[in-house]
């Protein structure tokens, strides 16, 4: 109970506690302690950690990017939690923003309440040895919650419209990456050669992944590319041309909900190395231009860190003017999460 209780108060601290936070000229007025929002930057106070971040609007309305970051999550100074999301649909960007607010205190309210039950089997061996266990427990738990939660609004129509859902978990030297739709996280690392390669740290899902084609075929669903299309695999109800979802996996769209597109989140974890440098949280508007090579070496170009995400932002941009002339720009975001201080 002592456990529960110093555990409560940290987070009850990490949300009052001030620490210094620069940002962009998106950011909201509102300061919310460790919590930025909008574009702009974090510092990490009593760690390593950093985080750059920008999202610019495409050419097809409104922006239905956002993101959040939160320093201290998980009521411990070395902690950080990073989540980008990317709503489709009529509604998408009230989803997106709907997902953003509610998954990150689930997911904490989730993993404090599995780390008590831990501690009370087994103490401090139990949450050593499961660590990343209940970290994955948790991020399924919160997913379901949320997505059901979603459902049951009455506030929000999310049947046609919906979002994905990209999530990073930094606690010391573990990382656990929570991946639901077509965004993707990259880590630069340094190589052997003393150049930064690029590691993909997550599964861009789409329609066509075998695994995800049978789970949507099974329940009815299904999967094709139009003839002005090709290549371009979505999901289908089983009588009509619609929604054409372009992800097996997101938020939302409950429409097909029954017929095999799901929340569940693919959970991973990586053991963070004295060579891992950064990660790129990115939407598909950026990967879609972008290789992952490309990608990491112009953060790994930037001399100044707070400017990463937005160079990497306006690179997406002009090479969609680049290469895709004849199609509208998409809404471009990233987060840049620097995993050690510039003297390390």
């Amino acid at each position: 109970m002592r456990q529960i209780s110093s555990m409560l108060q940290g987070l009850a601290r990490s949300m009052s506690l001030g620490k210094e936070r620069k940002a962009g000229e998106d950011k909201e007025e509102e300061e919310q302690g460790t919590v930025l929002r909008t574009s702009g930057t974090l510092w990490g106070e009593g760690s390593e950690t950093f985080a750059a971040v920008c999202s610019r609007r495409g050419e097809k309305g409104t922006n239905q990017d956002c993101s959040i970051v939160w320093e201290g999550f998980g009521c411990q100074d070395d902690s950080i939690f990073c989540g980008i999301f990317d709503g489709h649909g009529q509604w998408g960007h009230y989803v997106a923003k709907a997902v953003r607010d509610s998954l990150p205190p689930s997911l904490l309210c989730h993993w404090q309440e599995a780390v008590a039950l831990a501690s009370l089997i087994d103490g401090e061996k139990m949450l050593c040895d499961y660590q990343f266990d209940l970290w994955r427990q948790s991020f399924l738990a919160a997913a379901a919650s949320v997505d059901e939660e979603l459902r049951r609004s009455r506030r929000l129509d999310a049947f046609n419209s919906g979002c994905t859902a990209l999530s990073v978990v930094k606690q010391g030297d573990m990382m656990v990456v929570a991946n639901v739709g077509d965004s993707r996280a990259v880590l630069g690392t340094t190589s052997d050669d003393g150049g930064v390669a690029a590691v993909q740290l997550t599964v861009d899902f789409k329609p066509d992944l075998p695994h995800e084609k049978e789970r949507i075929r099974q329940c009815k669903g299904r999967v094709h590319s139009l003839g002005d299309e090709p290549g371009v695999h979505r999901v289908w109800l089983p009588d009509r041309e619609a929604p054409g979802l372009a992800m097996s996996r997101a938020f939302g769209d409950y429409c097909v909900k029954d017929y095999g597109v799901i929340s569940a989140p693919e959970v991973t974890r990586r053991r963070v190395t004295a060579r891992d440098q950064f990660v790129i949280l990115a939407t598909d508007g950026v990967w879609d231009v972008l290789s992952n090579e490309e990608a990491v070496r112009v953060v790994a170009a930037t001399p100044d860190r707070e400017k990463a995400a937005k160079r990497l932002v306006e690179c997406a941009v002009r090479a969609w003017r680049r290469k895709r002339r004849d199609i509208a720009v998409d809404d471009c975001s990233a987060i840049c999460l620097f995993l050690h201080s510039p003297a390390s």
